[in-house]
């Protein structure tokens, strides 16, 4: 998430693609006759008004095998905006743990204009009524914490014919009992049908411990239960949320503590519904794998952190992965460890390097800083999942990453596509780092890194990790490029991506769909990215000073399919129909 200037709320839309059949007039010829599918880009905005708003004017090509083809435009549909009230609630307004509003010092409620993660799923079939998950990233002034965050459960009504959708109900989700929600980013729709979530930015427990009055941690606490004497838990923030949501529309919201403590940007799950990877955003972060214990259950599993072998610096670069082991926990285990632990519990520290040395302490970089750490007798598990990043560190894992944004998988093609939003700062060689293990010019524009999976893979102490998808390296697969301030102000190829941020894959589509997070292009933009013909083309432009977020691909949702899209800083949540292949 960029800092961005405010200017006109609103929430998420989404893109409905058209389906094949339709498209063609010819309703009965079968869709599986598709030969391809082809974005066309939309110019970048010229006008004042193109600048302001969010909206599409690209177009998508189908070609049959049998050579008939049509063009049809892409339109985006706004759902909701930030502080709509719907069904007498508002939409993105902070709640304490009463489920009360929080107001501001003039009475007012406290409403989000950053709305990012959408899930939008079905639990009765087709006949059942949509709902969707949206989270909101962020409170006025896009402060990191002080504020508890929100997630909506929307109820959504869906025309089955013409595949147009509207927002009739809405419901804050309760997170009481894991001490209310802290800076929720991007998520995705788990294969099991839930809401897989994230908690962005995780407080740095160290320097609360320090001056618990001064942390924001604290802050949130008192805005959360209402109580100006609360002192604040780090160790309750920073982990995966997943979210169920029941036939009769009631939900049920976890905090899965066994997936370790990090700055969670979303995770993606492999085809064995075990094997899960992340994003670590910030600068100094690290790449993870978690391996549940059973398929579609994530309460209990193995934790591993990557080890970066480069082996080269072109175009973005490329290295090995090595994993090393973290630990195994269960949720319940670490939960109760999380509320009676603190950081000096976990580690002795020192600041004399020389003593450092003598007695066994680790020198670490991290996004908390450079530090000298030891691990306190016993408290291994502690340090593996409350302090993940520090503990992979002390172990030898890669924490040069940076800005390592959302991931998704292309089960067809059995490969992750990572977004890294800045391939600079931690990521650019520098001796005095306590490891450099990454050594790459800087790409401000950032890029997309492809990752290779394998089975049979061992951990670095030379035992077998249980797990057919496992990452064995990882290259660049698309970069944006850096050019000198333009008249308008861009700092990044029109043409071409600038700060990847959430990205997801259309199997059916063989489409990469890419959402910018960027102030080096005037207006951030989403992408579709042809992954066969390497075809980049820009579908969707936001306005002037909000990012583009919430993108989720749906192939058939009762023969439509979507791309649920909107921006934040302004907000909108929205969607643009999509051509339906079924395969």
């Amino acid at each position: 998430m960029n800092k961005k200037k405010i200017i006109i709320p609103l929430l998420s839309a989404a893109i409905l693609f058209p389906s094949a059949a339709n498209v063609l007039a010819e309703p009965n010829k079968p869709i599986d006759t598709v030969k391809s599918v082809e974005f066309i880009s939309m110019p970048v905005p010229a006008t004042n008004a193109e600048k302001s708003k969010m909206y599409s004017e690209a177009n998508v090509k189908v070609t049959l095998n049998d050579g008939t083809e049509k063009t049809l435009n892409l339109d985006y549909t706004p759902l909701a905006q930030p502080g709509d009230v719907i069904n007498g609630k508002i939409l993105g307004a902070a709640y304490d743990v009463n489920g009360n509003i929080i107001t501001n010092a003039k009475g007012e409620p406290m409403v989000s204009t950053s709305p990012d993660a959408n899930s939008l799923l079905s639990v009765n079939g087709k006949s059942g009524k949509l709902h969707m998950i949206s989270h909101f990233e962020s409170m006025p002034n896009n402060e990191i914490g002080t504020v508890p965050r929100a997630l909506y459960l929307n109820t959504v009504q869906q025309d089955k014919k013409t595949g147009e959708m509207k927002i009739t109900d809405i419901e804050p989700i309760d997170f009481s009992a894991y001490g209310g929600v802290w800076t929720p980013c991007a998520g995705i729709l788990s294969p099991w049908n839930t809401h897989l979530g994230s908690e962005e930015y995780e407080p740095n427990a160290r320097a609360h411990e320090a001056n618990p009055e001064k942390s924001s941690v604290t802050q949130f606490a008192r805005n959360y239960y209402q109580n100006p004497n609360a002192i604040g838990n780090p160790y309750l923030y920073g982990y995966t949320t997943e979210v169920s949501v029941h036939p009769n529309g009631k939900t049920n919201a976890v905090k899965h503590h066994s997936m370790g403590r990090l700055s969670f940007e979303n995770v993606t799950v492999a085809p064995d519904n075990r094997t899960v990877y992340y994003g670590d955003d910030g600068d100094y972060v690290m790449s993870f794998m978690y391996i549940a214990d059973e398929a579609k259950d994530l309460s209990a599993g193995t934790l591993y952190a990557a080890k970066f072998e480069q082996t080269s610096a072109e175009n973005g670069g490329a290295g090995n992965m090595k994993w090393i082991k973290l630990g195994h926990a269960n949720d319940e285990e670490i939960k109760e460890l999380a509320e009676n632990l603190t950081f000096s519990d976990i580690f002795e520290t020192t600041t004399d390097a020389t003593y450092a040395k003598a007695n066994g302490f680790s020198h670490i970089k991290t996004s908390a800083g450079e530090e000298y750490l030891k691990v306190k007798p016993g408290m291994e598990n502690a340090a593996a999942f409350l302090e993940s990043r520090r503990y992979g560190a002390i172990l030898g894992a890669t924490s040069e990453f940076n800005k390592m944004e959302t991931l998704t998988f292309n089960k067809g093609d059995n490969k992750i596509y990572m977004a890294m939003s800045t391939i600079a700062k931690a990521m650019e060689e520098n001796p005095l780092d306590p490891v450099d293990d990454i050594r790459l010019p800087k790409i401000n524009a950032g890029g997309i890194y492809e990752m290779d999976i394998a089975e049979g893979q061992t951990d670095r102490e030379g035992t077998a990790i249980d797990s057919d998808y496992v990452v064995t390296s990882m290259s660049a697969l698309l970069v944006g490029k850096d050019i000198p301030k333009d008249a308008e102000g861009n700092k990044a190829h029109l043409d071409q991506i600038a700060n990847p941020d959430n990205i997801v894959y259309s199997e059916n589509l063989r489409t990469l769909f890419i959402a910018e997070d960027t102030g080096n292009h005037i207006n951030n933009v989403g992408w579709a990215y042809n992954v066969d013909t390497k075809k980049l083309s820009r579908i969707i432009s936001a306005p002037d000073g909000g990012e583009v977020t919430g993108i989720q691909a749906i192939d058939d949702l009762n023969g439509h399919a979507y791309l649920m899209v909107g921006s934040q800083n302004p907000g909108n949540i929205g969607y643009i129909k999509m051509p339906s292949i079924k395969k």
